[in-house]
């Protein structure tokens, strides 16, 4: 009598932890990510000459080969505009161009989020599979430890399906230009290595070719964090987080 009582209230205290421990996790993620955080790193810094105002005159040139439709253009334009800067559909009169390919919009971690940044302009962005299920190892031999382990596990999974750290991340990489300075002289090297088949790949060199732009080049990671968050919430803030960013360097 007196092991199934134990064995009773050994149960029920481990029910009661897995409740507790659950609601408690939730509770504490939606407090920590009640509000709307949204970040952006760069990968490399890009610093511009400054100009007057009559040269203030930019291309504008941005792609978008995501999953997701995404209005980062017509932003980025408008946040020049307003820095005092005029748009130009002909790149022979800009002073600066910006070129840039919105790559990837979905969900993701911190850790990955990071790695985004740190691989640089052109580097591959698909990453790991984000959302996994979670593994939870339950053992010993009575029966009844175990379903309510079993019971406490499913709570507490219940209680945290319930609030979800959610964040988004856009991934975009940027290549900024800008006309030389009178008296300066710029001149290119470009190295690739092109494959042919399977089999067969072809080194190209192109050395001490002068150009007309100086370039930049930088990937821009903006991410958007909150407890419950829905992509409709994200979207709209991303695609300003990018433009605030991409302006701010002119």
């Amino acid at each position: 009598m007196r092991k199934k009582i134990a064995t009773l209230s050994a149960a029920v205290l481990l029910l009661t932890f897995g409740i507790g421990f659950g609601g408690c996790s939730a509770m504490n993620t939606a407090m920590k990510k009640s509000e709307l955080a949204v970040e952006s790193k760069l990968s490399q810094s890009v610093f511009l000459e400054p100009v007057s105002s009559k040269e203030k005159i930019v291309f504008v040139d941005i792609k978008n080969t995501s999953n997701q439709e995404m209005n980062v253009k017509n932003r980025i334009e408008s946040a020049l505009v307003n820095r005092g800067y005029r748009l130009t559909d002909d790149p022979k009169e800009a002073r600066f161009m910006i070129q840039g390919n919105v790559l990837k919009v979905d969900k993701t971690d911190p850790r990955e989020a990071k790695e985004f940044a740190n691989s640089g302009f052109g580097s591959a962005v698909s990453g790991a599979a984000i959302g996994a299920a979670t593994a939870y190892a339950l053992g010993g031999g009575n029966k009844t430890m175990v379903a309510a382990g079993l019971a406490g596990a499913a709570i507490s999974m219940a209680a945290d399906a319930v609030v979800e750290d959610v964040m988004y991340v856009m991934i975009t990489d940027l290549q900024v230009r800008e006309r030389p300075l009178e008296g300066e002289v710029v001149t290119q090297t470009q190295k690739s290595t092109l494959a042919q088949g399977e089999s067969t790949t072809i080194k190209q060199s192109v050395s001490g070719a002068k150009s007309e732009w100086k370039t930049y080049q930088t990937r821009v990671v903006s991410t958007a964090n909150k407890a419950n968050l829905a992509f409709e919430e994200a979207k709209p803030v991303l695609e300003s987080e990018l433009s605030r960013v991409i302006s701010g360097i002119f």
